[in-house]
């Protein structure tokens, strides 16, 4: 029995390419329903894993404002932030959006740091009972591996032009002014970032100790220092969206299939990697 096992395991090792293309070609080409759909008045747009780039979602965000049918937006967030910029740039969408419909912002899981910052211009943030919210911080690292060139013989030779062009150099350890011009850089973004939630959620920016500061909260915490509105599942969230959008019969946008199925392919293999490093685990 064991052998005839292996023997299929074997088989579907060598075959995963073939049966991978197979169902992708299944996926495509699969005949679509002769039903005519019902125009869609709704849509949810994933913000799932490390935040590296903005383009797909914001992408995404300006097709939803331009589609006059589309009548409120969903802003499924499960993300433990990234890069500042990319943030930026989903968060000022987000703002542009909810200009012209309301966006309800759901926390599914984490919504930390950057993916918090994308989140804070829409109409209300929901979250999750078992999500994690907050993280309002700015944070620059390097490693100091000199010891390590030491040890295996390597030098580094520098040519440069201005006082602080190796600030932030793994190489050395940094001097006490490159170290005051990185806290300087990290302070102003920082600042930023307190600012926008500051604007955007109503808080007073002098009491910003209480809710920023890299505080990770529960979602309890966070609805009680004012980082979200409300606490409660996903089903809660598009009921509220469907109120703010003035929809009494909700049709969901769907994505093309092949589509569908690669963004569900990136997400849970973002979601497992995700899961072992970030958040919090209940198990038996």
């Amino acid at each position: 029995m064991f052998s005839k096992i292996g023997k299929i395991i074997k088989w579907i090792g060598e075959h995963f390419k073939g049966m991978l293309f197979l169902l992708i070609a299944l996926v495509v080409f699969m005949p679509k329903s002769s039903t005519p759909l019902t125009t869609a008045n709704l849509q949810e747009i994933a913000l799932t894993g490390p935040i590296m780039s903005a383009d797909k979602i914001v992408k995404e965000i300006e097709k939803a404002q331009k589609d006059k049918n589309i009548k409120g937006v969903l802003l499924n967030v499960n993300s433990p932030g990234g890069a500042v910029p990319p943030s930026i740039e989903i968060s000022y969408a987000i703002k542009e959006l909810q200009k012209h419909k309301p966006v309800i912002a759901y926390a599914s899981g984490i919504m930390a740091s950057g993916s918090y910052y994308s989140s804070i211009f829409a109409k209300k943030i929901i979250a999750n009972p078992g999500s994690i919210v907050g993280s309002i911080g700015v944070i620059m690292e390097s490693a100091d591996v000199s010891a390590l060139m030491k040890t295996i013989g390597v030098k580094t030779q520098v040519v440069k032009q201005g006082t602080y062009k190796e600030a932030g150099t793994p190489t050395r350890e940094w001097t006490k002014e490159e170290r005051a011009e990185l806290e300087t850089l990290t302070k102003d973004t920082y600042d930023l970032f307190v600012k926008d939630v500051a604007t955007a959620r109503g808080l007073d920016i002098a009491a910003s100790k209480s809710y920023a500061d890299a505080h990770i909260f529960s979602s309890k915490r966070a609805k009680e220092v004012g980082l979200i509105d409300d606490i409660g599942v996903k089903s809660q969230a598009k009921t509220e969206l469907m109120k703010e959008a003035n929809i009494t019969k909700a049709v969901w946008k769907e994505k093309d299939k092949f589509e569908s199925f690669m963004d569900k392919l990136e997400g849970e293999t973002i979601l497992n990697i995700q899961s072992y490093f970030y958040g919090l685990k209940a198990s038996m």
